[in-house]
């Protein structure tokens, strides 16, 4: 067996999973905090790469200037996300609000669509595009900012889920008419994850568009995303960090192995068969809260 080919897909693939992390974990964010599975995040990732090159090459602002302000502008869409389409349908049923979600992503991309134009366009972050070696093995220096970066989210955010405010949004994403007779703000909170989902957003959406340039498919990202949230858990910020370590490795090991057998297609294959195994065996992910609903 060739291992250091082994080592070098199992490698960029979990370096890459974290990335499909930043992903999960917006919508872990705003699932955690309202119980709202968001269908638009792939989307917002999209947005915040666009937003970040539009800062760049109009404003003329340093790349990383560029970045840190996209994330800010990001902030605000996310706050306005929820007071003008989603406030509205506070105690509403939930398949209404999961519509509205699958909403923003269609009018998020046609947006785009229309203000960028469809052409592939290069976000010029500073990682070095030469590779780094380790021994024989060569890893992508782009999929170890991105994991660096994730695990840094993750750290933060088990931080933050421990102060007031984060117990505070863990009290909404329990039940929100409690929440509401004991004064707490549900508005504020639900606003305050959506904004945190859009900058995680941004973060996703500029690392993968240096690697891949910015374009529409970006907002495909929302599969790799929804698949390492359920597959780690709807409410599990540590389960989308392992599950994205988990699913990446597999994918990057089947693909390097399989595609050359069939012609390609195998990494999609790992990705949808991997969500529909976890929804059939295991729905409330490796490390999500089992809720049991009697009817």
């Amino acid at each position: 067996m060739d291992w250091p080919f082994f080592f070098e897909l199992a490698i960029n693939g979990a370096l890459s999973g974290l990335m499909y992390s930043l992903v999960a974990l917006g919508i872990v964010l705003i699932y955690k905090s309202s119980s709202v599975p968001n269908l638009a995040q792939g989307a917002l990732a999209m947005l915040g790469a666009y937003v970040v090159l539009a800062l760049f090459e109009t404003m003329k602002l340093p790349i990383w200037a560029a970045l840190a302000a996209g994330m800010v502008v990001m902030f605000g869409i996310g706050m306005g996300i929820e007071r003008v389409a989603l406030r509205r349908l506070a105690g509403r049923p939930l398949i209404m609000i999961l519509m509205m979600t699958l909403a923003l992503d269609i009018f998020v991309r046609a947006s785009a669509l229309v203000a960028w134009g469809g052409t592939n366009r290069v976000l010029p972050l500073p990682i070095s595009a030469d590779p780094l070696f380790i021994g024989p093995v060569l890893v992508n220096r782009s999929y170890v900012a991105g994991g660096v970066i994730a695990l840094s989210l993750f750290g933060f955010f088990v931080l933050f889920f421990r102060t007031r405010m984060g117990i505070v949004l863990r009290a909404i994403s329990d039940d929100y008419t409690a929440s509401w007779s004991v004064g707490i703000s549900v508005e504020r909170g639900v606003a305050l994850s959506w904004a945190m989902s859009a900058v995680v957003a941004t973060l996703a959406g500029a690392l993968w568009g240096s690697i891949q340039g910015v374009d529409q498919s970006l907002s495909l990202l929302l599969l790799m995303g929804i698949t390492v949230a359920v597959l780690g858990g709807l409410d599990s910020i540590g389960g989308a960090i392992l599950a994205g370590l988990l699913l990446g490795m597999f994918q990057s090991v089947a693909s390097g192995y399989l595609d050359p057998i069939v012609g390609g297609g195998s990494r999609e294959l790992v990705v949808a068969g991997t969500l529909v195994f976890t929804i059939l065996v295991r729905p409330h992910g490796l490390f999500g809260r089992e809720d049991i609903q009697r009817i």
